[in-house]
């Protein structure tokens, strides 16, 4: 009778909590947007915060409430952005202002001038803190692949000791420039064909002695640009990508090359 009665009790009791507990999540509940839910199941998952929201979540919500544009995922697809739009009902458009991630520096084994031969962990940091790295340029890629290992999109490899980015396959994730302990790694426009693929700010014999094709501060670029696009600062030459035409004038007038360029963009203009 004792057991049946503690039965009773502890059955009377559960059927109480689990009626408590039922009115407590309707009357607590929170309502959930819809389309969040179906904006969240087309994005990636990357969760990597290129496009400035906490994660995959954040930025469903923050379409759902007209908070950034369906487009705004840059690892989405332009077919997914399509589906987001259609889900917001409106139009996806073309993703606007584009960045992708680019090694500014040419300076691989084969041009870049060494100070020491190094044995040690194929770590950028770890050779980054013995003398600033075996490369006598103290700017540039040292090419031991800490932004191959952080890339989760298979973006990056080392060719000739020095990093280079697909930008077909970039998605401005970020993770490379905040691994890169020489700081060489930046955003630049994904439709810009004009980059200075130089980070060294010294000037001209300093620039020479450890690098064939860095740039010298000659400001023969500016000299020569019709547009006021490229001016010499600190030594280094910076591309406004707001005035460039692409009309690859400074990209054949550097004597050192060190202007990268499509010069097939002007052979079909």
């Amino acid at each position: 009778m004792v057991i049946v009665n503690a039965v009773a009790v502890t059955g009377g009791v559960g059927i109480v909590c689990g009626v408590l507990l039922a009115v407590a999540a309707k009357l607590f509940a929170v309502e959930v947007d819809q389309k969040v839910i179906e904006v969240r199941n087309l994005l990636p998952g990357a969760n990597c915060g290129a496009c400035g929201f906490p994660g995959c979540d954040g930025m469903a919500t923050a379409i759902a409430e007209g908070r950034a544009p369906v487009n705004g995922c840059p690892v989405a697809s332009s077919e997914k952005h399509q589906q987001i739009a259609d889900v917001m009902g409106t139009t996806a458009g073309e993703a606007t202002d584009k960045k992708v991630a680019h090694v500014l520096c040419q300076g691989c084994d084969s041009v870049a001038a060494k100070k020491y031969a190094y044995d040690g962990v194929r770590d950028c940091k770890a050779a980054a803190a013995i003398q600033g790295g075996p490369k006598s340029c103290d700017k540039g890629c040292l090419g031991f692949g800490n932004c191959v290992v952080v890339c989760d999109f298979d973006a990056i490899e080392i060719v000739d000791g020095l990093a280079v980015i697909d930008k077909e396959k970039c998605t401005s994730c970020g993770k490379c420039i905040e691994e890169c302990p020489k700081s060489v790694i930046e955003f630049v426009p994904y439709k810009n064909n004009v980059i200075v693929g130089c980070h060294n700010k010294d000037f001209g014999k300093a620039v020479k002695d450890v690098c064939t094709v860095g740039c010298i501060g000659c400001k023969i670029c500016e000299k020569n640009c019709a547009f006021d696009a490229i001016h010499v600062v600190d030594n280094l030459a910076k591309v406004d990508y707001d005035k460039c035409t692409h009309c690859m004038v400074c990209v054949q007038k550097c004597p050192t090359k060190a202007i990268q360029g499509d010069l097939t963009v002007v052979e079909k203009q």
